[in-house]
């Protein structure tokens, strides 16, 4: 797992130094300082609106690599460190805890597994508040904020701290024993959905030498029964369709909360790990202590995680009328010539006040007028002139701002005068409920899993299980989410040697349906899917119970044979001893 880290922090190290568009010049002179507006006319666009491409200088040496294949290596790895904690160590918790106890030993383990998050997300708004090239670029040379859409944080230092943590708790892990002894038996045998005769004491030891070839046999047909069981199956695919959702919802969670409510990635970072997240890790340890003090029963368990993600669904509803006013961008938003109303149709970056200036459409770097509107550049805004430097660059003579004879703009975007400050509390209100409601069913769920399978198939099936959900699950969901956010942007940005970049602005009306659209659609298909589930287990519990009768029913019949004919074998000896005795 340390490996794998060190090795997602690699790109950082083999890329350049990150570069922005930006008009602001780091100067102690500000008498030097360029005219943000270059003399020309639109007849030299090019159509769309669009500069003529120049090469940028100093991209013939970049490499081919794409930077991802470091990434998905250091993931790969960081997947098999993973796998002696979860789902093995799951599986030991249930075969040597009682059964009352194993659904609270398994609520803390996923617990203290959440917790983990909350100290990532916070470590994470910590180093998004750092500059990528921290150490590498003079700061004072740096003309953006972290509320800038431009703005990279150091997300590689993040990487660096859990690698070394990580290497730090891999050291206890040598000391642990091969194999632990198999306690011995208390109290009756733990009730499971399925029996089978098979205890502990008929497992394979630890130390029972089995060639792989011998496994790879026993593998398929092991596989094919684990299949074969439809409750399971159901399960698998449910939670898949469930965490598909989740994953979407929470990686785009931050952005979301940054694009809506006009926060910084530092502060949407931070509040997901200091509300959200402990929300969640709250949830499953009290789901598990519910399970345990209801002594809920396999069904019960299955109710409880359908009722608890059910009530979390309606709650989530009410997110679609919890949003704010897109920002006022000229050109982008707003029209030109019409500046009071918000219109998402396609809009001119070009127009009279700016027609006397050399403007690039693909730049973005906002300068916020004083008339309380967004400009994407100083030279979109008709600015002709600038003092000052770096973030205190003050642009004059702006034709397109023109507002009571004040037609000065300052560097970024303008700060929203609307009510978000007021909707976004109960947003955070809204999603912490959510959060805890559904995360009720996390730990009663989980050990339905446990249970609805056979004892010595269970380290396969949690296994299989965590390889089903992180391959269709934790693969794929970011993927088709962020495609379809994207279809919501407005503003694209530009890579430094060419090709689209980040989205700078998005459509918030499309993109919270899209979001909040995707991720509930998800839930109902995965509520759909749960009627035949909740069929198939009704009636297997019966037929389970069915057979459980007829076997008592019978080991009463044969006890009753025996005892006849233990009574017949004393009445014949009570009438020989008589017999014996008259003679």
């Amino acid at each position: 797992m340390s490996i794998g880290t060190f090795v997602i922090a690699l790109p950082h190290f083999i890329i350049g130094r990150y570069e922005f568009e930006t008009s602001v010049r780091w100067v102690v002179n500000s008498t030097l300082n360029p005219s943000p507006c270059p003399l020309g006319s639109p007849a030299d666009l090019t159509q769309h609106d669009k500069l003529p491409q120049v090469p940028a200088t100093g991209c013939e040496g970049d490499s081919n690599l794409s930077m991802w294949i470091y990434v998905l290596l250091g993931n790969v790895l960081r997947g098999i460190g993973e796998t002696p904690v979860q789902p093995l160590g799951i599986s030991y918790i249930d075969d040597y805890a009682s059964e009352e106890n194993a659904a609270l030993y398994v609520g803390c383990v996923q617990t203290i597994s959440v917790v983990g998050p909350v100290f990532g997300y916070l470590l994470g708004s910590l180093c998004a508040r750092i500059y990528v090239d921290i150490g590498f670029v003079k700061m004072e040379t740096i003309t953006i904020t972290p509320a800038d859409a431009r703005w990279v944080g150091a997300w590689w230092l993040g990487y660096l701290i859990a690698g070394v943590i990580t290497l730090l708790s891999a050291i206890p892990f040598w000391f642990l024993p091969r194999s632990l002894p198999i306690p011995e038996p208390q109290g009756p045998e733990k009730t499971r959905f399925i029996k089978d005769p098979l205890l502990l004491k008929h497992k394979y030891p630890a130390d029972e030498n089995t060639t792989f070839i011998e496994m790879a046999k026993d593998f398929i047909p092991t596989l094919r029964s684990l299949l074969g069981n439809p409750v399971y199956l159901i399960y698998l695919c449910v939670t898949i369709i469930q965490l598909n959702s989740l994953i979407g919802m929470v990686t785009y969670k931050p952005k979301y909360i940054e694009q809506h409510f006009r926060q910084s990635a530092s502060k949407a970072n931070f509040l997901m790990g200091v509300i959200n997240i402990p929300a969640v890790a709250l949830g499953m340890f009290s789901g598990g202590l519910l399970m345990k003090r209801l002594k809920l029963n396999i069904m019960g368990a299955a109710r409880f995680a359908f009722g608890t993600s059910l009530i979390g669904y309606i709650l989530s509803l009410f997110f679609f009328a919890i949003s704010c006013e897109n920002a006022k961008v000229a050109g982008v938003t707003l029209s030109y010539n019409s500046m009071d109303r918000i219109s998402y149709d396609t809009h001119s970056l070009f127009t009279a006040c700016n027609s006397d200036c050399f403007c690039s459409a693909s730049d973005w770097d906002p300068v916020c007028g004083e008339n309380g509107i967004t400009y994407v550049s100083p030279c979109l805004a008709g600015c002709t002139g600038s003092s000052g430097s770096g973030k205190n660059t003050v642009f004059s003579n702006c034709s397109c701002v023109g507002v009571a004879g004040n037609f000065t703009a300052s560097t970024g975007q303008c700060p929203h005068k609307d009510d978000c400050d007021r909707m976004f509390p109960y947003f955070l209100a809204l999603s912490v409920i959510t959060s805890f409601i559904i995360s009720l069913g996390g730990t009663p769920g989980y050990m339905f899993l446990i249970r609805c399978i056979k004892p010595q198939l269970k380290s396969l099936a949690l296994g299989f299980h965590a390889l089903s959900t992180r391959t269709l699950a934790g693969i794929p969901a970011p993927i088709y989410f962020g495609a379809i956010i994207d279809t919501t942007c407005l503003k694209w940005g530009q890579k430094r040697c060419g090709g689209i970049g980040a989205c700078r602005i998005y459509n918030t009306t499309a993109y919270r349906i899209a979001y909040l659209g995707l991720t509930l659609s998800l839930r109902t298909i995965s509520f759909i899917i749960c009627i035949p589930g909740f069929i198939l287990l009704s009636r297997q519990l019966k037929k389970e119970e069915r057979n459980a009768i007829h076997g008592a029913l019978a080991n009463g019949g044969t006890e009753l044979e025996a005892l006849r004919k233990e009574e017949f074998v004393i009445s014949n000896s009570d009438n020989s001893t008589a017999r014996e005795t008259r003679l």
